[in-house]
């Protein structure tokens, strides 16, 4: 099966599948799948990000195909299917990981590659359990304004949207020696919010950082960081500045510029990159949809990149 083109329709006609990419909620040997994870029983300010796998549906419609930067245009090198959403347990975040853990690794199956289009942070785990299941355990490109690598957000509850890379380190989903976090800043509790990250292995580059080395050499770590290991990529939407992203369930001030995050994903180009998730997309709080449309852009430079993955085997 081929993907169907880009310009099925005018963007405000039609069924909003991802980039009108065909609807397959069955797994079927394509090269990618998105899937939605409309879950936000674990978010600890804000809610509304069940929301964001619609939203930002609704915003692929006006990706007119072709990656200028990039120079791809990925839904034709790739069969790219929209599978739907994961049918997530609002009340347990235990049933909704293992939900999302099992389709995933359906997809995975049949060679896809899958894409998560969130709902909370906390979906990175399950979809985590399950690249590590077929690669061992993968590299991790981690953008966020939070290391959410806290051992817990409540009182004897160990899975939150703040807890889930300590968990994945903890299973051995992660290889913690290719382990990079960039955009990290904002009020913490006290330093060892921080330190408990550097602690498990994660290489944090903090957006003070990111303004004191610049783009280049931020582009550089991320990449001897991970080297030439399967790489998963996790983008939560709030390492971007709330001026440009503010529909976000934890908004911290001082973030990226949307041109920076895109260019910071595409400085990823030629890595080894086994799927990805962008995350926290808060349609409630985002004035003119403007968040929605940067995550729609962020998951079409993810899918450009593994475009281009395809082109050079």
């Amino acid at each position: 099966m081929t993907s169907q083109p880009v310009f099925a329709a005018q963007p405000y006609a039609g069924i909003a599948t991802f980039a009108r990419a065909p609807y397959r909620p069955e797994p079927v040997p394509v090269d990618v799948a998105i899937l939605g994870v409309p879950y936000d029983s674990s978010t600890s300010y804000r809610s509304g990000t069940r929301f964001g796998p619609r939203s930002i549906r609704e915003q692929s419609l006006l990706l007119w195909g072709y990656n200028n930067a990039l120079q791809v245009k990925p839904l034709e090198v790739l069969r790219v299917v929209d599978a739907g959403d994961v049918d997530v347990v609002p009340p347990s975040i235990v049933d909704t990981h293992r939900a999302i853990d099992n389709h995933i690794r359906r997809w995975l199956d049949v060679g896809a590659q899958v894409i998560a289009v969130g709902g909370d942070h906390s979906l990175s785990l399950p979809a985590l359990r399950a690249q590590a299941a077929k690669h061992g355990p993968v590299a991790l490109i981690h953008f966020d304004a939070h290391p959410d690598t806290w051992d817990s957000e409540y009182p004897n509850q160990k899975y939150s949207h703040g807890t889930p890379f300590i968990r994945a380190i903890e299973e051995g989903l992660v290889d913690a020696a290719a382990y990079v976090q960039l955009g990290i800043r904002g009020p913490t509790a006290g330093p060892s919010d921080y330190e408990d990250a550097l602690r498990l292995g994660a290489k944090m580059i903090t957006l003070d950082d990111f303004r004191r080395i610049g783009l280049e050499a931020s582009i550089r770590t991320l990449r001897e960081t991970v080297g030439d290991r399967p790489v998963y990529v996790t983008l939560d939407i709030d390492c971007v500045d709330p001026a440009f992203a503010p529909g976000t369930g934890t908004p911290e001030v001082g973030g990226l510029t949307s041109w920076e995050i895109l260019q910071l994903v595409r400085g990823l180009a030629g890595l080894k990159l086994v799927g990805g998730d962008v995350v926290e997309v808060s349609p409630p709080y985002d004035h003119a949809g403007i968040t929605a449309i940067l995550a729609a852009n962020l998951v079409f430079e993810l899918l450009s990149l593994l475009a281009l993955q395809r082109q050079s085997t």
